[in-house]
């Protein structure tokens, strides 16, 4: 970024002076404009703040880039100045527990630095003060170890300092040293005697584990929370955009108190760790916005794993086109839902969007003069326009006696949560054809096997012709970071292999991605439906019969318009929003 720099500022730590002579001198902005960053800070507003961070408050612009001088990119031009590599702290990629006992938390604290990886033979220590010296011989004898440099964003440093310490602090004092957690039902667990003092679930330090995790888990943009009980330990995973990401390693003793403060939270039995479990939580994000999270308990060789599903309301409000519908989608999707009565079916596997889709579509149907009823297992989301209910196997509330019940109460539109039997099948079917306009689910791996999965479960043909008025597959795909991705050449080959075998014309160019800091390194962010829909004509229903033959519908189905999942994807990376590689990792082979 810069080509002239002043030599090492005669002082070890940075102050405002020295850094806006720097920026001068290195060609990045006039001395008008320092000399209204210094005039401005002559009240000591900012005195407690790092000198970057005041020059990046007054919101200046490069004179080399003409872009804004952030303070990510005064950072990178600090890092250039002292000659020392820049290091964006990534709290996903930190090893917490390693670092933390690098050094004393007062020793980070009082130089202003973090230990950011441990290496063999090296530790990478992060510090916004490059110049200053004093703490490293004194480090590098403790250690034992070469300290290799790096600069790091100074707010960064400050937040991730007080986090990662606070935390490996709330774990150490929560695990007391004590030997693994009476009641957790380890097949391998070994007694130690003497060493049942374990955390209680209410104790203060469990309380402020379970908070970082939720907010940590939040400002991630995490869909699943994943605590998994290994040999010794209790892992933590996040899945964000459809990935796994290892984020925290408890002792195990942790982990179960951890479990068993989520299970209180959830209003769960604390005592039952044989049974699977599922309850919810309501909460707030730090933006002070709601969100529901769902948590389902499963019994383990090592203990009792929990999943929290994150269900943020906002999608709810979320329009078709950012679902990933287009124009067409949009057009046949709202073609068929706006009959008065019928069957109208999602299919897809668990986490492809299913849930959201049919929230929404009920969401945009939903007004004072109708009557939207649901049954689900369990209730994703709370939405004050429907009346939900929930499946109790214990009461023998099934999905059959829920629509049996829901069809007495006057309703307009039944979503039943999934269609997992021939009684839950035949009960959607009697809904439909007594008036009522009736959205589900299914497990199918395309939407022509929706039909052939409704005669395998014993519904003749006549009730399918008569009732399904259509039905949509769809698939998450991850897309591409608007911040970074970048036109790139088109491999051939694999567009061929997305299209196949409908050769559809390539395009002059697609978007590749590269990785920033928004999206994590990773190349993208957020996800998006992509969608196969099938509205069954009468041209198509004519063709269900008993003989009915899978491979048969789809041909037909595709001669009626319906575009596969493939070749919607393949839309999807031609207009810059995906890669080829996403379409052809999620979605099955086109078949003709």
């Amino acid at each position: 970024m810069a080509d002239h720099f002043p030599p090492t500022p005669p002082s070890s730590e940075l102050n405002l002076r020295d850094v806006c002579t720097a920026l001068v001198s290195s060609g990045e902005v006039s001395q008008d404009d320092v000399e209204r960053v210094l005039a401005a800070n002559l009240s000591g507003e900012h005195s407690e703040r790092h000198p970057l961070e005041v020059v990046a408050i007054a919101g200046l612009t490069s004179l080399k880039t003409d872009q804004s001088l952030t303070l990510d990119r005064l950072t990178e031009w600090l890092a250039q100045w002292a000659k020392q590599p820049y290091y964006h702290i990534d709290p996903l990629k930190i090893d917490t527990p390693s670092i933390a006992r690098v050094m004393s938390y007062a020793f980070a604290q009082r130089h202003k630095i973090l230990a950011v990886e441990i290496r063999a033979t090296e530790v990478l220590i992060a510090s916004a003060e490059p110049f200053k010296e004093d703490w490293e011989s004194n480090l590098r004898h403790v250690l034992q170890k070469d300290i290799r440099r790096v600069v790091a964003n100074p707010e960064d440093l400050r937040r991730f300092t007080v986090e990662f310490y606070q935390l490996a602090s709330s774990v150490s004092k929560a695990s007391g040293g004590q030997g693994a957690a009476s009641g957790s039902q380890n097949f391998e667990q070994l007694l130690d005697l003497g060493g049942n003092e374990n955390p209680d679930a209410n104790d203060q330090h469990v309380v402020k584990i379970v908070d970082w995790l939720l907010q940590y888990a939040f400002e991630q943009r995490a869909s699943d929370i994943h605590i998994e009980p290994r040999r010794g330990i209790t892992q933590i995973r996040f899945r964000i955009d459809g990935v796994l990401h290892n984020v925290y390693e408890f002792p195990d003793q942790v982990g179960v108190a951890v479990t068993s403060r989520l299970k209180i939270l959830g209003r769960l039995n604390v005592a039952e760790k044989r049974r699977p479990q599922d309850g919810r939580i309501k909460t707030r994000k730090p933006d002070n916005s709601e969100i529901e999270l769902r948590l389902a308990t499963m019994p383990t060789a090592f203990g009792e794993k929990m999943v929290l599903r994150i269900f943020d309301p906002e999608v709810l409000l979320q329009s078709f086109e950012q679902l990933g519908f287009s124009r067409e989608d949009q057009d046949r999707w709202q073609n068929i839902t706006s009959h008065p009565h019928g069957i109208v079916l999602v299919t897809g596997p668990t986490g492809s969007g299913k849930t959201t889709t049919l929230y929404s579509t009920l969401k945009q149907l939903a007004s004072p003069e109708i009557n939207i009823c649901t049954i689900e297992d369990p209730i994703e989301m709370v939405e004050p326009m429907f009346n939900q209910m929930q499946v109790q196997h214990n009461i023998e509330l099934s999905f059959a006696s829920g629509v049996r019940a829901l069809l007495r109460q006057d309703p307009d539109i039944i979503m039943i949560g999934e269609i997992r039997d021939l009684e839950t099948a035949e009960m959607a079917v009697q809904a439909a054809l007594t008036g009522h306009l009736v959205v589900s689910s299914l497990h199918t791996n395309d939407a022509p096997s929706a039909i052939t999965r409704l005669l395998e479960l014993g519904i003749p043909p006549y009730l399918i012709r008569a009732t399904v008025l259509g039905v949509m597959a769809q698939r998450l795909v991850r897309s591409l970071c608007p911040h970074c991705k970048q036109p790139g050449p088109l491999d051939e080959q694999a567009w061929n292999t997305l299209t196949r075998p409908w050769k559809a014309p390539a395009p002059k160019q697609v978007y590749h991605p590269v990785g920033c800091l928004e999206c994590r390194n990773t190349g993208y962010m957020g996800r998006i439906g992509v969608y196969e829909i099938l509205p069954l004509n009468n041209k198509l229903a004519g063709r269900i019969t008993e003989q009915c033959e899978l491979e048969q519908l789809r041909v037909d189905a595709y001669r009626e318009g319906m575009k596969s999942l493939r070749l919607s994807g393949a839309q999807k990376v031609a207009s810059g929003q995906t890669t080829i590689e996403e379409i052809l990792r999620v979605t099955p082979e086109s078949q003709r």
